[in-house]
């Protein structure tokens, strides 16, 4: 009665927001406090900073100054919630809660949030009213429903509303609703029907059991959708990794065991330039891309102009010298960067997920990724297939012999496309820093797969790599959950070894004089 009238009076003398806000501000006990909240909800649930004092309050980040007024700390200053003003002051007292409060503010917090102005406050606010719905609800949600234009919004008021329907109403609106959370494929919705349905006097067991079986189906499809997006974020980082592991052998028909390591150089690239640049963290990976690159293929270069040159009719030879040289490149990555792994930040832009339905969302990171990925794809290929060093490249690749008598200059191609397999190597690893953490021995996970991708797409054969790199990804990631992840590369590795015995030279052999070599 109390705080109806209080209510009334507000109204009829429009208190301003900072005047109600005082009255948190100066609650001595939880009562008052719940009072306060409940009138400041009802009066001005649509005042962005309502949603933000709650918040914070929530969070346990809501102070009372000296003046009396309501701030929460944000780094070294206090803020003033119904002003925004900024200070440095420290006489401040923590508004405290209990566990009676932090319940209505979460309830109360949802409510402000659906009388914003901004669409996705709204919708996430709806979203989150799928899950604390309550009888009591039924008034507000009819009318949300009559104000609210945004389709996405009312799909999720209505759910709310099938789910109550569902729970307390009876007869064909019961039956309806039931039906129609058979279309939904939110938690609460597949909740609700299973409790339902171990309700034993309900009379609409069958609709029940319809509606469980069509979101059991939906999300059955929407999970391979999500394991297949997986598989190509897992087949664009094979890509990447093999991509210059590919025009290498291809071309020199040696087995760099230092191939990993170069990819490991890139992620630290990575990581330096975030380090050396802290303020500019969301153009850092564009940055780091053609820094990568040069710090790869400069190191490729000199991996091919001191050591392996030397070595192209040692092949095994050339394979313990690339080992050698790998265990160095970690070891002087231990030694600079410590042997700890070391965490690269991702973008805002990268940051989340595109989220489609309440089953499937895809993460931005590995969407980027694997856009990034076509592009060099599509980058590299053109480099090989219209310019005249990708000419003299395929004419070493196909037949060593008669391109040097035809006057081309063998070793400086081969010291220019170990150098561009190399670069190609350092960007897969500024890719590969965005999903897991940069460590010494980062590029040991991806030597053995970016090998098995080149054997099976065919030695030197781009369009083969792309294929095989895709293939093998999709593999490894609907395998994985069913076997685990030792076991899938098990898998995959007995794939190939059998693929291989039947088709030696791969899916695209090499064509040329000395193919069948």
């Amino acid at each position: 009665m109390a705080l109806s009238i209080i209510f009334i009076a507000t109204i009829s003398f429009g208190a301003s927001f900072e005047d109600d806000l005082l009255k948190l501000s100066n609650a001595e006990n939880f009562a008052q406090k719940e009072s306060a909240i409940n009138e400041l909800s009802e009066v001005h649930k649509g005042d962005e900073r309502l949603a933000l004092a709650f918040s914070q309050m929530l969070n346990g980040n809501l102070y009372k100054s000296a003046n009396g007024s309501l701030v929460y700390q944000d780094d070294s200053y206090i803020v003033d919630i119904a002003t925004g003003e900024k200070t440095q002051t420290d006489e401040i007292d923590k508004i405290t809660i209990n566990n009676k409060l932090r319940t209505l503010l979460r309830s109360k917090l949802v409510m402000v949030n659906l009388a914003s102005k901004d669409k996705y406050i709204r919708l996430s606010a709806a979203k989150e009213l799928l899950i604390n719905i309550d009888e009591r609800d039924y008034a507000l949600l009819y009318e949300l429903l009559e104000k609210e234009g945004d389709k996405e919004i009312k799909k999720a008021l209505g759910e709310s509303l099938s789910i109550l329907n569902a729970k307390f109403k009876t007869g064909d609106e019961q039956k309806e609703a039931i039906v129609a959370l058979g279309e939904s494929l939110s938690p609460a919705a597949l909740q609700t029907l299973n409790e339902l349905n171990e309700t034993a006097d309900i009379p609409y067991k069958q609709e029940i059991t319809a509606s469980i079986k069509k979101i059991e189906n939906s999300k059955k499809i929407y999970s391979i959708l999500e394991t297949l997006y997986f598989g190509l974020s897992a087949g664009s980082i094979l890509l990447l990794a093999a991509m210059g592991l590919a025009i290498t052998f291809g071309v020199m028909r040696v087995i760099n065991m230092a191939h990993g390591e170069l990819i490991m150089l890139g992620a630290y690239t990575t990581y330096t330039i975030q380090q050396i640049m802290p303020n500019l963290i969301e153009y850092s990976v564009i940055i780091a891309i053609p820094a990568a690159f040069l710090v790869s293929a400069l190191v490729g270069i000199l991996i091919e102009r001191l050591v392996l040159r030397h070595l192209y009719t040692r092949p095994l030879e050339a394979l313990l010298a690339t080992f050698g040289i790998s265990l160095i490149l970690q070891q002087l990555v231990r030694t600079i960067y410590s042997p700890l792994n070391k965490e690269v930040k991702t973008p805002e832009w990268m940051s989340g997920s595109f989220e489609i339905n309440s089953i499937l969302s895809l993460t931005y990171n590995r969407f980027y990724i694997i856009i990034f990925t076509l592009l060099v794809f599509a980058f590299t290929l053109f480099v090989l297939k219209k310019t005249s060093l990708g000419l003299k490249v395929r004419a070493v690749s196909q037949n060593r012999s008669m391109a040097q008598a035809m006057g081309v200059r063998t070793s400086f191609v081969d010291a220019l496309t170990f150098g561009i397999g190399s670069g190609i190597a350092g960007v897969a690893g500024v890719a590969l820093s965005q999903l897991t953490n940069v460590g010494p021995n980062l590029g040991q996970a991806y030597i053995v797969d970016s090998f098995m991708v080149v054997v099976f797409g065919g030695v030197g054969n781009l369009w083969g790599t792309l294929i095989g790199a895709f293939t093998l990804g999709e593999i490894n990631k609907i395998i994985e959950p069913l076997s685990g992840a030792v076991l899938a590369k098990v898998i995959i590795l007995v794939i190939v070894i059998l693929f291989i015995r039947k088709h030696p030279r791969g899916l695209f052999p090499q064509k040329g004089r000395d193919a069948e070599d």
